[in-house]
């Protein structure tokens, strides 16, 4: 049942009509261009203006984020079509296997009830909701991201349970962890001291936790190695550049993201409820009350799931809600476990103010991330497209070569390129010496002017 509805809130809020802004329009016409060109990602497919390579937003060889989510996105458009949906389709699957991920780690710390309000949290979190519609920046790429790093503890875990073919999980867990650094990068190694500890919790001795890892981390090179090796092979320029971009992304905070440090720490309140804290600072007094007990080493897992991504991207200069929300599966199953605590010893308490109190904190844990998924619906605002969207969804042209249209003065041109096939959209006017090149080259050009579409 937890599955279902969070199958449903997803595929609601993925019923948007039209691409969003930030990022998932850049995201969508990159992918729908790896259709043809798997191995050669690109924006602008036909760059027919001078560009900067460096200008993610309007280049040509597009390396900003890594390829596994936008060849998903690619499959699913050469499937289903070219549609907001079968873009965001990747996403609604991957969301709802998260439930069911969250709730077998749940069920494996403490139990099948806490694994069940787990995968409750996991199913309705707003955040989440808003990363597998596209509506909020990062989108499916955080989202396929968040996936196969939980995807990966839950390998960890069969690995650890597993009595016979023990290194057939390790290997599976460096397949999930490859996958998670072709989503976004090198954060996707958390996995492995969160695996290390969860080993250590069990008695394993160090040569074979050892053994597992070397074969999970020759798999995880295996796969995520070629891609860079290729791009700095096939696209140097490119590559090189964006390598340097994402270490500035320590050092400066980029593109208006220049939060103070603190930023991850007071965002989670929002994201995660404003009693998250309550479990948090609970749980972490519970785990080092008596270390010497076999669970320490679970609750060090579950802490190092959490403490170190919020430590490292607290450090990090550039900071984004998203960024973090790799943790969420381990907040999740914190907060189930402290939401379980405050149900059982509410009874305990003699004073009635103090199980009031109880069954107060218990609700709230429930209902103010609840609060925030109802404002991510936004049930009672109108999805009604504006004309010009309408009009530059189904552009029509009176030429029989769409492939060698040009459209100017458009407020949407990358939506523009996504929906139909022509050459290039852009949203300025160039000078009158260009249009008349591009003419000559047997460019038909197009311009958007009072909500219609014109032949210049």
């Amino acid at each position: 049942m937890i599955i279902l509805v969070g199958c449903l809130l997803r595929i609601y809020l993925a019923a948007d009509p039209f691409l969003h802004e930030w990022d998932e329009r850049y995201h969508a016409l990159v992918a729908k261009n790896m259709m043809a060109h798997p191995f050669r990602p690109m924006l602008y497919q036909q760059p027919l203006l001078p560009y900067d390579f460096r200008h993610w937003a309007g280049n040509h060889i597009w390396l900003h984020k890594q390829p596994l989510p936008l060849w998903l996105m690619a499959i699913s458009l050469k499937i289903f079509g070219i549609s907001e949906f079968a873009v965001r389709l990747p996403s609604i699957i991957l969301s709802t296997l998260g439930i069911f991920l969250t709730f077998e780690i749940g069920k494996y710390f403490y139990g099948k009830r806490v694994g069940l309000v787990a995968a409750f949290f996991f199913a309705i979190n707003g955040l989440i909701l808003e990363l597998t519609s596209g509506r909020v920046a990062t989108d499916h790429i955080d989202l396929h991201f968040l996936f196969f790093i939980t995807l990966g503890i839950f390998l960890a875990i069969r690995q650890i349970q597993s009595r016979h073919y023990a290194w057939l999980w390790s290997f599976a867990v460096g397949l999930a962890v490859g996958a998670a650094i072709l989503c976004k990068w090198l954060p996707a190694l958390i996995v492995f001291p969160a695996w290390f500890f969860l080993s250590r919790e069990t008695n394993q001795r160090p040569r074979p936790i050892l053994f597992h890892f070397s074969i999970a981390l020759l798999v995880t090179t295996a796969v995520a190695l070629p891609w860079q090796l290729y791009i700095m092979d096939q696209f140097p320029q490119e590559a090189f550049w964006e390598y340097g971009h994402h270490l500035r992304h320590i050092t400066e905070g980029l593109d208006g993201h220049d939060k103070p440090w603190y930023y991850h720490l007071d965002r989670i309140r929002i994201v995660y409820g404003e009693l998250i804290y309550l479990p948090l600072l609970w749980f972490f007094w519970r785990a080092f009350r008596k270390i010497n007990r076999p669970i320490f080493f679970k609750r060090l897992a579950l802490l190092t799931w959490i403490g170190l991504p919020m430590v490292f991207f607290s450090l990090v200069a550039t900071r984004m809600q998203a960024y973090t929300v790799l943790i969420a599966p381990a907040l999740f199953i914190l907060t189930a476990l402290f939401w379980r605590f405050v149900k059982i010893w509410r009874s305990h308490f003699r004073s009635v103010w103090l199980r009031r109190l109880a069954s107060l904190i218990a609700i709230l844990l429930i209902a103010l991330p609840l609060r925030y998924t109802f404002e991510r619906l936004k049930l009672f605002s109108s999805r009604e497209l504006t004309q010009e969207k309408k009009l530059i969804k189904n552009l029509q042209l009176p030429v029989q070569n769409a492939n060698k249209v040009v459209l100017f003065n458009t407020q949407w041109p990358i939506e523009c390129m996504f929906y139909n096939d022509i050459a290039a959209a852009y949203s300025g006017m160039p000078d009158e010496m260009i249009m008349a090149r591009l003419q000559m080259e047997g460019y038909h050009i197009f311009i958007v002017t009072n909500g219609q579409v014109k032949r210049w």
